[in-house]
């Protein structure tokens, strides 16, 4: 069966406060009761809010999840660390110390599982995590294009293939390395990786160099 997301409805306008106390309530429920004993009266009680505050809001367990995970995602920054290299390896860390909540971990894999016959679930990943943590690789590009590490593209549609094509790959290195491979991702483990995405596999034989080209 697909989830349907509610269409807005009229009267008072959604709460700022009410919406981060079910999202933080829901995190909390994953904790203490995972993914499959997860109930929405049970997020309303623990966020102190009326049932039909929180339907109103979303239309089910998965989306409500998508969205208390996603929020997480949002702590990211892209710190300037002084070169391209030093930045990705900072998000990345970041990245990885989110996954290792166990908010995030069990709420992510189980979205994501259940979006595998869920089409508008798929979608609301895409759009409240994929599409939102997409800021990060473009402040990076932008970043190191002001810096000269990286050259501009001037074809839009390019560009934005370039995108996509570095998001996915830092996050699927990363999502793989701690919830497929249940393997750490420490300093050392993260300059490799820096050094593979910047400077192709040849770069995996070479010693790692922590200062950036002159």
């Amino acid at each position: 069966m697909q989830s349907r997301t509610p269409a807005p409805r009229a009267g008072r306008p959604r709460s700022a406060a009410a919406d981060a106390a079910i999202l933080a309530a829901t995190r909390q429920a994953l904790v203490e009761l995972g993914w499959s004993k997860l109930t929405l009266s049970d997020v309303a009680t623990r966020a102190g809010v009326a049932k039909t505050t929180l339907y109103r809001r979303w239309a089910g367990k998965n989306e409500l999840v998508v969205d208390a995970v996603a929020e997480l995602f949002d702590e990211l920054e892209l710190t300037d660390r002084g070169s391209l290299a030093a930045d990705i390896e900072g998000v990345v860390l970041q990245f990885a110390a989110i996954l290792a909540r166990p908010e995030a971990r069990s709420g992510l894999m189980a979205v994501v599982a259940e979006s595998t016959r869920d089409d508008a679930l798929r979608e609301r990943i895409r759009e409240s995590i994929v599409d939102r943590q997409k800021r990060l690789v473009l402040q990076g590009r932008a970043r190191a294009q002001r810096r000269g590490e990286l050259p501009a593209q001037a074809d839009p549609a390019e560009a934005a293939r370039t995108v996509d094509l570095i998001f996915d790959v830092v996050a699927g290195a990363v999502v793989h390395r701690t919830l497929v491979r249940a393997e750490p991702v420490d300093p050392d483990w993260v300059r490799g990786f820096t050094q593979i995405l910047l400077h192709g596999l040849s770069a995996a034989e070479a010693p790692w160099n922590p200062e950036p080209p002159p």
